[in-house]
Formats: C-alpha cells, structure tokens, sequence
C-alpha cells in the first residue's frame, strides 16, 4: 500500500470523477497510461449524484402522480392520489447507489489506475497535494492534468438568505415530506423542473423569476407558452420579479421580500429553492500556485482543444464554462481520447449542443433559434406546428405544446428546432440526425414515419411551412 505521504508520479492525473474525467481516466489506463483519479465525494459527478439520475428518477414519479389525477379524462376513475414523498426519496436513493456503484467498481477494476478520495489543490504546474478524505495528504506529479471539478449551486447574496434554511437542487431531494409552499428563486432549468415536480407530488409552487420570460435564452413564444402551462396547472409564476431580502419566522415561514416592475411585493411559503445558476467549483484549487487564472465568474477557460492557458493542464466539463450539459462533459473526454490515444485531431469547433428541459411537456432543442438565427443575419424560413394538430398527441390527450423548426431559406437545411411536447427531446434528436447528416427539410416532409408516432408529425411541419 502506498504511503500517504510519499510523492507518486504519474502519465495522467484528473481531478473530479463526472461524466468525463472517470471515462477518461478508465479510458487511459486500459491504454497503459499510469492514472490517478481524485475525487473528493463520490464517482459520477453531479450528473449521477445530484443532477440528471436523481431529478428524472422523481420527475418520473411526480409524472405518475399528474397522470393518476387527470386518469378520469381518460375514463378511468382512481381514489385520491397521495404521494410518499420517503418512498419516491428512496427509489431515487437506490437508483443513484446503483449508478455510483457501478461506475466506481468500472473504475477501480482498472490495473494501471488510482482512484484517490480526497481534496486537491495545486502546489505547482504539474504538481497536486492531496487532502486524503481519511486523513493524511498525499503528493502526486503528472505530465498530464484534466480539471473536471464541475459547479455547485450560486447562492446570490440577497439580504438574510445566508440566515434561512434555504434549499438547492441536492437538499431538495432529500425532504421527507412534502413542502406545503415553495418558493422558487429562478425560472430557468433547475427551478422550472423541480418547481412542476413538487406541485405535482402536491405543494403550492411559486416561481419568482428576475427576467421578463422563462428559461430567458429560449425564444419569447417559448417562454410564454411553458409559462401558460405552468399556470393552467396551477403554479403561480412572477416574472419581472427580483428578490431583495429573505426572513423566516420563529415557526418556519418564509417570507421573501421582492421588487416587481417597481412595486413591492411580499411572498409567503414554507420552504424555499434557491436556483439562481451555477458557479465553478475552482475555488479550493490554489490554481494560482499551477499558473492558472480564470475568468471573472470563477471558470477555467479553455481553447477549442480543452487546454488551458499553462502547457499540460486542461480542463473538462462544466468547469470550464459553457453548455453545462452531461453529453458535452462526455464529448470532452472523447475529444482528448480521440486526441491523445487513437492520434486524432478534434476539436469542439462545429459541435451540435443539444439539450432537454425535462419539464412536462419536455423541451428539447437543437442548434439555432429563431431569434438566435435572425441575429447572425441568416435567410431563414421557420415551420411552427402546434401539438394541437399532431394526430399522436390527440390520441394521448397531451396537446400543449409545439414544434417549431429554423431552415435556411437558401439550402433548405435546418438550422435548428425547438420541440415543446411530449418526448421533445426524443423527437428534436431526430431533427439533430437530420442536421448531422446535411438532409433537406424536404426529405422530411416527404419522409414515411410510422403511423401513428411523433416522429410522423415532421411531415406535417414541414408541410405547414410552405402552406
């Protein structure tokens, strides 16, 4: 067993075990390669732990629960649907085991790898001292080092939150019980899926969002329309809305204190989320000592080939600003596989983003939207389809929504689309197919897709365009 406190050299040293730096690190010892892999929680990252496996395992549930209540629209009568909000915590519990287990035993089966727990922070260019979680500290030198440290919750610096027992998208899965009121700070992806799930699994929801639309970096009719389906399910939505203070009571009430278009006003609840973004978890790697420096909201900036500004250190995932997104952490340790194992050239020039808000109805997109299309000064075309004219979502009664695809009017290729509907995200992939493969929009007007499916309502898009 290797002493605590002796050096140890390696060919690759990364920090954090997410959805890119674990592959990566597997990736490089099968090749050989001498690995260290800290981690000072647990393998998989916020993906596995705190984002994208436990929030879909709920939404699932609370999506359970809607069905259940709107079952008489279907002819079909129930009994009044409770939620055991323990035995929805600990399906998600278990869920999350299953996947850090897996990926940790994948891991530490690797012959030429490492794994360390323990916090790291840089004592040099190629050097890392290690705060070993059990004690002690160990030292490690590498030729190569991969920051994958990814984000945690931005707590904005409102008058008394610091004072409240507020909640983030980690504390908010471990409640016990349903909230009676919650509030939610932020109308972006965070605060809109957990803000639905909690009012399905059955507390009054209110939205406070800072900026005149939801999910502000989508199209204004999006906006609008996820904010008409909240409401019509009853969530109160603010918008315009901004947070100045926030106060609790000697019996646990909250009070949140906000500006609306120059008013005053007061929100009341029993419980408050804080989903306000996101910020870099750097903080604690003395990058200063390594040389590094980052930009003002605390990321490590990279080049289109993932490294940093200091020869051997690259960063990876959400850390390094950008699309925070699992598949794009992914994409970055397949850039450096492809680069530094299989002599590749790849770069993260040209790469498609694509994204799911997994509110109900989903949101999927791909590429451009209308207005980000207008702004770069493209010719577009735009087909707009309502889900109310989707045979498939008459069929399931789930009509909210629509489908809207950006074409440039000059090639015929799509430049992006904006699903909102049931499995969105499934059907803005097929659009992303269509994208990676150069295929006209014509083809898929005049496409034969099963009958009846989604996916057969891209005809109709497209027909509706040149209507």
């Amino acid at each position: 067993m290797t002493n605590p406190t002796t050096a140890s050299s390696f060919d690759l040293l990364v920090i954090g075990a997410g959805q890119g730096g674990g592959p990566l690190a597997g990736k490089a010892a099968e090749a050989g390669w001498r690995v260290a892999l800290v981690e000072r929680a647990h393998v998989g990252g916020t993906c596995v732990n705190e984002g994208c496996t436990p929030t879909k395992t709920m939404i699932a549930s609370a999506r359970v629960a809607h069905l259940a209540r709107r079952a008489a629209d279907y002819g079909v009568h129930t009994s009044p649907v409770a939620v055991d909000l323990a035995t929805v915590r600990q399906r998600k519990r278990d869920i999350v085991e299953s996947f850090r287990a897996g990926s940790k035993d994948g891991l530490t089966s690797k012959e030429h790898l490492s794994l360390i727990m323990g916090e790291a922070s840089f004592t040099g260019p190629d050097t890392v001292e290690v705060a070993l979680n059990d004690g002690g500290t160990r030292t490690l030198t590498a030729d190569r080092i991969v920051v994958n440290t990814g984000t945690r919750p931005f707590i904005p610096p409102i008058e008394g939150l610091a004072d409240v027992n507020y909640l983030t998208n980690a504390s908010i899965m471990e409640l016990a019980a349903v909230p009676d009121h919650l509030v939610v700070l932020g109308g972006g992806y965070i605060g809109l899926e957990f803000g639905q799930m909690f009012h399905r699994f059955g507390s009054e929801v209110t939205i406070v969002q800072r900026g005149d639309q939801l999910l502000s970096r989508e199209d204004a009719d999006v906006g609008d329309a996820i904010a008409a389906i909240l409401r019509a399910e009853g969530l109160t939505v603010h918008l315009g809305t901004e947070a100045s203070a926030v106060t609790q009571a000697a019996d646990g009430t909250i009070t949140v204190t906000a500006t609306q278009h120059g008013d005053t006003v007061t929100l009341t609840g029993s419980h408050v989320l804080v989903a306000t973004g996101r910020r870099p978890n750097t903080d604690a790697l003395s990058l200063e000592a390594a040389g590094l420096t980052t930009d003002d909201r605390g990321f490590l900036p990279v080049n289109e080939r993932l490294e940093t500004d200091v020869e051997g250190i690259y960063a990876i995932g959400d850390v390094k600003g950008g699309p925070a997104f699992t598949h794009i952490s992914y994409d970055d340790f397949r850039i450096l596989q492809a680069n530094w194992l299989e002599g590749g050239d790849r770069t993260t020039k040209g790469r498609m983003v694509p994204y799911t808000v997994f509110i109900d109805p989903q949101l999927g997109r791909i590429g451009l939207s209308e207005q980000q299309a207008r702004a770069a000064g493209h010719d577009i075309r735009v087909a707009h389809l309502p889900m109310t004219s989707v045979a498939r979502a008459l069929e399931t009664d789930e009509t909210r929504g629509f489908m809207k695809a950006v074409v440039d009017a000059n090639t015929d290729q799509l430049l992006g689309a904006t699903i909102l509907g049931v499995e969105g995200g499934e059907i803005a992939s097929v659009l992303q197919v269509a994208m990676m493969g150069n295929v006209p929009y014509t083809a898929l007007r005049d496409g034969v897709f099963s009958h009846p499916t989604y996916t057969e309502s891209l005809n109709n898009l497209f027909m509706a365009m040149e209507a």
